[in-house]
This record gives C-alpha cells, sequence and structure tokens, in this order.
C-alpha cells in the first residue's frame, strides 16, 4: 500500500521481504558512517520491525522507498518519533543505497515526508538531527525548508537539529 508519491517515488510500508534490499544500505560501512557500526542482518530486521511497532503506535515510522521506475527498492524514508536533547519530537529520517545517492532520491523522500508530517499527522513541527560531520544529510534538510534550531551531544558526539514549521 502507497502511504506517499512524488514525481519518481513512492513510499510503502516496510515488511520483513525488505530485508535484504535494505541490508543493502544498513550493511554498507559507507552509508553507515554516522553510525556506530553497520548493521548485521539480525540488526536489519529489527530496524524493520521498529518500524512495524511504530505504523501501529504512532501511525507513521520509516517507509521503503520505491524508484518507480523499474520497482526498484532504494533506500527507507519517514518520520520517526526520536528523543533529542530530552525532548520527544517527529523526525523525518532516510537511508538511501550509494547506488542511488546524488540524484535528489533524498531530498524527494522528505520533502514528501514534511508535508505529511503537516498535512497529515498534524504535527505543527517536524526535526530533523544528524551528526555534526553529515554533511550531506543537512543538506538534505536545508532543501526543504528546514532551518537550524539547535546543536546537542549524543554518545559524546554534537549533533546538529534542524526543524520546519507548519506555514
Amino acid at each position: 500500500m502507497k502511504i506517499l508519491e512524488t514525481d519518481r517515488l513512492y513510499l510503502r510500508e516496510l515488511v520483513l521481504g525488505d530485508s535484504q534490499e535494505l541490508s543493502r544500505v544498513l550493511s554498507d560501512p559507507d552509508s553507515m558512517q554516522y553510525y556506530p557500526e553497520p548493521f548485521n542482518q539480525k540488526k536489519v530486521e529489527s530496524w524493520i520491525r521498529w518500524n512495524m511497532d511504530n505504523y501501529k503506535t504512532y501511525n507513521h515510522g520509516l517507509w521503503a522507498v520505491i524508484l518507480k521506475d523499474g520497482e526498484r527498492f532504494i533506500g527507507d524514508c519517514g518520520i520517526t518519533m526520536q528523543t533529542i536533547d530530552q525532548e520527544k519530537v517527529p523526525e523525518i529520517g532516510f537511508h538511501i543505497i550509494k547506488d542511488y545517492w546524488n540524484k535528489g532520491y533524498a531530498t524527494e523522500a522528505a520533502l514528501a515526508c514534511k508535508q505529511f508530517a503537516f498535512d497529515v499527522l498534524g504535527y505543527s513541527k517536524v526535526f530533523s538531527y544528524t551528526s555534526m560531520r553529515n554533511i550531506p544529510s543537512q543538506k538534505v534538510a536545508e532543501n526543504i525548508g528546514m532551518r537550524l534550531y539547535k546543536t546537542f551531544e549524543k554518545n559524546g558526539e554534537k549533533q546538529i537539529v534542524h526543524v520546519a514549521v507548519e506555514q
């Protein structure tokens, strides 16, 4: 079932059958360089289960990103509830398979998720946070109209937070 659709993509709920495709990004050392470590297959399956729980609890989570051209699975993107500096907030996150980087897919999916957060879920603010070192993700946040909000420490590393406010 399609949750969101853009010109080139659609987003749908993740299912356990996506674990092999999702591991192409979550197990890749380059893609996961801002995480403590790449995921093994068991962690990928736990990631999917966590999102399936989020769908039931919050009516959102990270969704599978499907490229319409060829029905190709290219990663995940969506909205999860995250604790940012001791405050629980909706956060847009994404992971795109390396073969599909620098084609605007993360920005396209994240922008659709931002609108979904405002129009469907009724959030008045949505956030994005990442390691201070993760410049590509910060650029996606800026490309979808988010502005710098604050920085905080997590796991001994400085994190940068962006926010979008419903217009």
